[in-house]
This record gives structure tokens, sequence and C-alpha cells, in this order.
């Protein structure tokens, strides 16, 4: 059901407040966004391409989002939202080239009191790749290309088209929903983290019922992922010539016999979620083929099965340290920035299929009391990779399904 119909149904609205919705609004900025012959296409399709595409064009690598901050609070401010900028520290606490902060809007009035939050965030992982869109006539098959067309710029688009369609056919009232995007989600969550710590001190008064997060589910709704777990691992020996390996210690060896054994062991598992696995992200060691290793670094990240959310990962984080001491204990540095548990989701909402993920989220971020939602278009498979794409129908039925999700949360 198209939105319109769904808005217009649930207020009782006339045939002037429908066509009210339909009509653009001044100053909207009006994007190059293909010709399109489908007669089934949504009402509000021109502007969920053109909001989608600005987004993935500008780029906004973790640490440099001002741009994209900046577009969406302009965006937003003409279609008539109060806008904040929540300013966040530099990403590694390196000078930044220009401000980066997070997006918090509404449209209400004096009597703003948000019960229902809706999230994602508008940072993604490098490199850049241009946005691009299907030749010919746009079709519900159309494919859309580009770094962060799904991960999560597509959930971007849809949270706000969803929310001002309903605006503007007045089916929800506009004091109990708010809109934020956050930076930094890709790498360690700095952004929510900061929206987090504002309302749990009360400098941001704000308490919901429930946040609506967007991530790709597939337009799925999930009942939860997986946690995780970030370290940095250091293994020290000492040097000395290759052909006499005996005489020194090679670091290298020390961190292949450790891993080998770390991806052989059953890290913890749960029926949900399956079995807790280890990515070596990034493995350094050796200045050269003929000189014994004295130093080797690994970072790398472990997708957390167990629970609960708040101590799963260290029981992980143990697990590992005691096969670090067992091939030598003196020998390496285990350091871990950040982890948490599995995190539980609401997929208890009617016309919905459910899915469980793998991935992260800043859901345990947030660290406040509500009923959390997850939720958006796309396929995580092809995030972060070189060929990141959805549908025109990803997107289209994202609008619908973050609709029916607001309206279960008002409810709530």
């Amino acid at each position: 059901m198209r939105a319109a119909t769904i808005a217009c149904a649930l207020a009782s609205a006339t045939l002037s407040l429908c066509a009210e919705q339909q009509a653009p609004l001044v100053g909207s900025p009006q994007l190059d966004v293909p010709a399109w012959s489908d007669s089934s296409a949504p009402s509000y399709r021109a502007e969920l391409l053109s909001l989608h595409k600005s987004l993935v064009a500008t780029e906004s690598i973790s640490g440099t989002e001002h741009d994209v901050g900046e577009f969406l609070v302009r965006y937003l401010a003409d279609r008539g939202y109060t806008t904040r900028r929540q300013p966040v520290t530099p990403y590694n606490n390196t000078p930044a080239a220009k401000d980066r902060f997070n997006v918090l809007a509404w449209r209400a009035g004096a009597d703003h009191d948000p019960k229902v939050l809706l999230s994602s965030h508008i940072d993604v992982v490098p490199p850049h790749i241009p946005y691009a869109i299907d030749d010919g006539d746009v079709t519900k098959e159309t494919m859309i290309r580009g770094r962060g067309s799904v991960d999560a710029k597509a959930s971007v688009a849809a949270m706000v088209v969803a929310l001002d369609e309903l605006l503007n056919a007045g089916a929800v009232d506009g004091n109990k929903l708010m809109l934020l995007f956050v930076v930094g989600e890709e790498v360690g969550g700095d952004g929510m983290a900061h929206f987090s710590n504002a309302v749990a001190d009360k400098a941001l008064p704000y308490r919901f019922d429930s946040v609506i997060y967007g991530e790709p589910t597939e337009n799925k709704l999930a009942c939860g992922h997986k946690g995780g777990l970030f370290c940095d691992v250091t293994a020290r020996g000492f040097g000395g010539h290759s052909g006499y390996p005996w005489l020194g210690k090679s670091a290298n060896e020390l961190m292949i016999r450790a891993f080998a054994k770390i991806l052989d062991t059953d890290l913890g598992s749960s029926e949900t979620y399956g079995n807790t696995t280890v990515n070596i992200g990034q493995f350094n060691g050796g200045v050269a083929g003929n000189v014994i290793p004295a130093e080797a670094r690994v970072v790398m990240a472990a997708r957390v099965a167990i629970g609960p959310e708040e101590s799963g990962a260290w029981i992980v984080r143990d697990k590992i340290q005691a096969i670090f001491d067992e091939i030598s204990a003196e020998s390496f540095e285990f350091e871990c920035s950040h982890g948490y548990g599995f995190v539980g989701c609401n997929c208890d909402v009617e016309g919905f299929d459910t899915i469980v993920v793998n991935y992260g989220t800043d859901i345990p971020n947030f660290k406040a009391n509500h009923t959390r939602y997850l939720y958006g278009p796309g396929n995580i498979l092809v995030a972060h990779g070189a060929n990141e794409n959805l549908t025109v129908a990803d997107l289209e039925t994202a609008v619908e399904g973050y609709q029916k999700l607001i309206l279960h949360a008002l409810k709530q």
C-alpha cells in the first residue's frame, strides 16, 4: 500500500490534505535522476531517489562526515524541520579538515517530547565509490551503486521520506518523533556514544520509548545481531639471522601459532547466533625475509555469539588471552578497545519477515532503556564491497516498512 494511502486512511484525512502532501516544497533541491514510465511508482519516488543520490555522491568516510552532515541539515530545514548539530570530537584524536557532528531533526511545536527515535549513520567505510545508476528508464529492478548506497545511506533516505510522508499527511504527531543521524558508526560508534552520554547527563532532555535503527537487513525485521570484540595484538620476540632460527625468537611464528589455535577453538556459541568467529583484519611483522622478526602486530575483530550483552565479549577475550598465555605468556600484549555480547531486538511486529545478522550496529552504544527495532534496505553481503548496490524496489519497500514501524512504535 502506498504511504499516502496509509497515512490518509489512518488520519481520516481530506482529499485536499492528501493532495497537499504530494506538492513540492519551495526551495527543495531538485536533483537530476532518470525518468520512468512505471505506473506503479509511488508518488515519492523522485524525492527518494534524489535524496539517496545526494547522500551517496557526498563522500563521508568515517572522520570526514562534515559535508554530508551539512547537506542533511539544509535538506531537512528546507522541509520544515528544526535541526541541531551535535559536535563530535575528531576521529582518532587527530585534527579534522572540517568539523564533524551528529544531525538531530524534528518537525514539532513547543510541546516537543519525542518518544520514538529514528536513527542511522552517515559515515561509510573506505574507499569512496561514486554514485551510479543503471541506464534507461527507472523501474523497480533498476540497480543503484556506490559507497554507502546500502550501508547505510539507503536507510537514511528511506527514513526521511517515510517520516515526511506521514507528517505531511497528518497521520502522526511530530511532537512524538525525532530523527538522529550519527557519525562514526563504522569505527566504534563515537557519534552514538556522544549522543547517549548527552541523554544520560540530561544535556539533551529526551527519554525514548522506542528507537528504530537503520541498517541493511534485506527489509526484514532483525531479532538481533552478534556482539563484537575489537582488539590489537602485539607479539614480541628478538631478531637474528634467518639461517639460525633457534638463536632468535620469531614474533611472526608466535602470532601464527596463537591465531591458528584461536581459529580452531570454540570461543562460544549459541543456538540463535551460531559460533563466535574471529577475523584477522591486519597482520604486520618483520623487516625482511632473511631476518627473524622481532615484532608482529595484528588487528582483529571477533563476532561474538554469546551473551549477556554487557559481558559476552569479555568472556571471549579471556578465552583468547588464555591461548596467548599458553603459547608464550611473556610475549603477547592484548588490548581490546571495546566489545559487547549478542544484542537482542524486538521483531514481534505483524507484517515482517525476520532475520538474525552477524554484523554490529550502534544499538549497544545507546545506553538507555528502550524497545529496539533493527530494519533497513539492502543486503549486508554487498556492503563494504566494491559492488555495493541495491534496487529501487529495495528503497521503496523500506519506506513502507519504516512507516509501519513508526506507527507500531507510537502505539506501544
